[in-house]
């Protein structure tokens, strides 16, 4: 991107080399299930002529992908699921609509699970996309297709989406970055599953966001993404959105977390951690491990557990969700765990997720106290590195070996659950390889509607601590 707005490359160039990258290696990732490529190259000599006449859009010749659950206009859109492989929408989502104003190329989609309902990404239609730094390893999911494609040089940028850490877990097993907006922040208008109409909704939980390589990129794609629905408004998408709390490392007031008490953190994502807590410290910034301010973390897993597991079986068949209530009814009335809130969270009726609501606004206040003292919380994605894979159709009795200790496969979600469930933005980043060199990430939690400041602080650590490296030693433009 840098060397394209310095005019030292064209957007043809750029586009027909990450198209020779794509023919090349994706045999092996499987990243992009619908390439787009003659429409890419028109894109690309549109833009050059453009910025000839001396136009300057945000991502004018940018190439980029798009996460395959977005409506790309004469392209499939299908979820992976089979029964929508020739589903094929008229009108590009709101998102792709911003994308191509900005000056965007769009080369393809990248591939997802099966509804994209899994930490890894496959489906029937389109296969399995592996993780670039081990074939034998998941990309992460449900944006998994998007991050490989970063991490292997198939683009600059890439849009997803994020409600059990769906942005944030492939970026941190793909050793890239993303960022999670604060919930409503960007119009999800045509990120929707097939054959439902595109309609302005308001989602709980879910957002979409932005992917890159670099933490001022993923900042750039923000401001292009940012913004209401203008069909609920009527109006243009300009949102003016706080700047930065601080400029300056040494200004920043940082809580890091290391450990959960639902879940343990692996060593090598605990070291992870540390590297970047050590780099804090060392550029001047207030490091804290513990304070009282922090709401109930265990709480707050259980109560993200049973608000994201109700809405992603609410439009199960009465069949299956009968067979639900009955096992929900079986368990033990002081059974707390963490797969027992998963089971009743799938049958809560709507007087219980109301007081579950109740609830959550309790937890958004508790983090509005907290952000007044400290600017940031530094932590874990998942406890591991990216998981081999496991396609495994009972994702309820899948588990997570974590340092050689079994653990239930949907535990794992609780740290991507601490900014989901309150809605507030997350910002993950590269914190440096595994002892078995594969890629470890942390998110940075800042104050909602304050995305640039989690934004801000992974650009500075980025300096200090460095940020993307490709995969195998190999490099990759700029």
């Amino acid at each position: 991107m840098t060397a394209l707005r310095a005019g030292e490359v064209t957007s043809v160039e750029l586009t027909d080399e990450a198209i020779a990258r794509i023919e090349r290696d994706d045999k092996a990732i499987n990243a992009i299930c619908v390439p787009d490529f003659d429409r890419a190259r028109a894109a690309a000599r549109d833009a050059d002529r453009a910025r000839g006449r001396g136009e300057d859009r945000p991502l004018l010749g940018v190439p980029v992908t798009v996460k395959e659950s977005y409506n790309v206009a004469g392209l499939p859109t299908t979820w992976g699921m089979p029964q929508y492989r020739d589903h094929v929408p008229a009108e590009d989502a709101v998102q792709v609509s911003r994308l191509r104003q900005a000056g965007a190329v769009m080369l393809g989609k990248t591939n997802v699970p099966l509804g994209l309902q899994d930490l890894q990404s496959f489906n029937d239609i389109y296969g399995t996309t592996n993780n670039p730094w081990d074939h034998t390893r998941t990309s992460g999911g449900s944006s998994g297709g998007s991050a490989a494609a970063l991490a292997c040089g198939f683009g600059a940028l890439s849009i997803g989406s994020d409600i059990g850490g769906s942005l944030r877990t492939p970026a941190h097993f793909c050793g890239v970055y993303a960022h999670k907006p604060t919930l409503g922040l960007a119009a999800n208008r045509g990120m929707v599953p097939p054959p439902a109409p595109a309609l302005p909704v308001d989602l709980d939980l879910a957002v979409v966001g932005p992917m890159a390589r670099t933490a001022r990129d993923l900042a750039l794609l923000l401001d292009v993404m940012a913004g209401p629905d203008p069909l609920t408004l009527g109006v243009a998408h300009d949102l003016t959105l706080p700047l930065a709390r601080h400029q300056r490392l040494s200004d920043f007031r940082v809580l890091v977390l290391d450990e959960h008490p639902l879940i343990p953190t692996g060593s090598a994502v605990r070291a992870g951690v540390n590297r970047v807590a050590d780099a804090l410290v060392d550029g001047g910034a207030r490091v804290e491990r513990h304070t009282p301010l922090l709401p109930d973390l265990a709480e707050a897993a259980t109560l993200y557990t049973q608000l994201l597991f109700s809405g992603s079986v609410a439009r199960f068949p009465v069949e299956a969700y009968e067979q639900l209530r009955a096992r929900a009814a079986g368990l033990s009335a002081d059974d707390r765990s963490l797969d027992a809130a998963r089971l009743r969270g799938m049958v809560l009726s709507h007087r219980d997720w109301l007081e579950a609501n109740d609830r959550r606004e309790l937890h958004r206040h508790g983090w509005r106290r907290f952000f007044a003292e400290f600017d940031a919380v530094v932590c874990p994605i998942t406890p591991t590195p990216a998981f081999p894979h496991d396609h495994d159709p009972d994702l309820l009795e899948r588990r997570i070996d974590i340092d050689g200790v079994e653990y239930p496969f949907f535990d794992q979600l609780v740290w991507a659950g601490l900014a989901t469930m309150p809605g507030l933005p997350a910002t993950a980043i590269p914190a440096g390889p595994s002892p078995g060199g594969l890629p470890v990430g942390v998110q940075i939690v800042g104050p909602m509607y304050e995305d640039r400041t989690p934004l801000r602080l992974a650009e500075l650590l980025e300096q200090r601590i460095g940020g993307f490296r490709a995969p195998h030693g190999g490099t990759l433009p700029e």
